[in-house]
């Protein structure tokens, strides 16, 4: 891309980059607020399970411009394409994190909890001591795929007028010009990269082993 390129849409380009972290980040946020606590309460109702993740594995398979159009003619949503991009970015985002969260718990070893009840711990000392601690590595990989997979998806918000780096592309396929094509594709790739990088980091320090004689006095 030549310089007048840069001169001419870079701030166009950070404005919308801008765009695309509120949206991802809004659409996260909410998502984890839904999905970690679920994930908890169909651990403890485990018959809810199953329909649950059917629904959330349904919502999964959507095509991406589809979830858009069904959420244009709901009232409070169709206003406000900020909102449909969120809500559509949430429905994508649960099912990793659910589903994660839900594995992660279960999958603690059951000496530890059995350990947990002979010390006195409540439910809920339990859960906050023991099985988010031991659940984390899990849940944040869940965390990583849902974030990788919503800036991905919030590039087709722009088919909806909610901004974000999909603006460029479809303004690229339009008038045939793929440098702005490449302006929109390019920090979005590198958003997802950066993203997946970081919390792939944040992972593997999670799973760690604790340091030999770490316990010891």
């Amino acid at each position: 891309m030549k310089t007048g390129f840069f001169s001419q849409y870079g701030g166009s380009i950070a404005t919308l980059t801008m765009e695309h972290l509120w949206l991802t980040g809004a659409a996260m946020l909410l998502a984890t607020a839904i999905a970690v606590p679920a994930g908890i309460c169909l651990t403890r109702s485990r018959g809810l399970a199953r329909p649950v993740m059917a629904v959330a594995n349904i919502l999964q398979t959507i095509p991406s411009l589809a979830m858009f159009g069904f959420l244009l003619p709901l009232p409070w949503l169709g206003d406000r394409a900020a909102r449909i991009a969120v809500v559509a970015l949430i429905a994508y985002a649960l099912l990793p994190i659910l589903r994660n969260t839900y594995a992660g718990i279960l999958g603690i070893d059951r000496s530890v909890i059995e350990v947990s009840h002979a010390i006195g711990l409540t439910n809920m000392q339990r859960l906050f001591k023991i099985e988010l601690p031991l659940a984390a590595p899990f849940i944040l990989a869940g965390l990583r795929t849902a974030t990788v997979t919503c800036i991905g998806i919030a590039t087709i918000a722009a088919a909806v007028g909610a901004g974000g780096l999909g603006e460029l592309i479809f303004r690229g396929v339009a008038s045939v010009d793929n440098r702005l094509v490449l302006a929109g594709a390019v920090p979005a790739a590198l958003l997802a990269l950066a993203a997946d990088g970081a919390l792939g980091l944040l992972e593997r320090r999670l799973r760690l082993p604790a340091p030999e004689g770490a316990g010891s006095q």
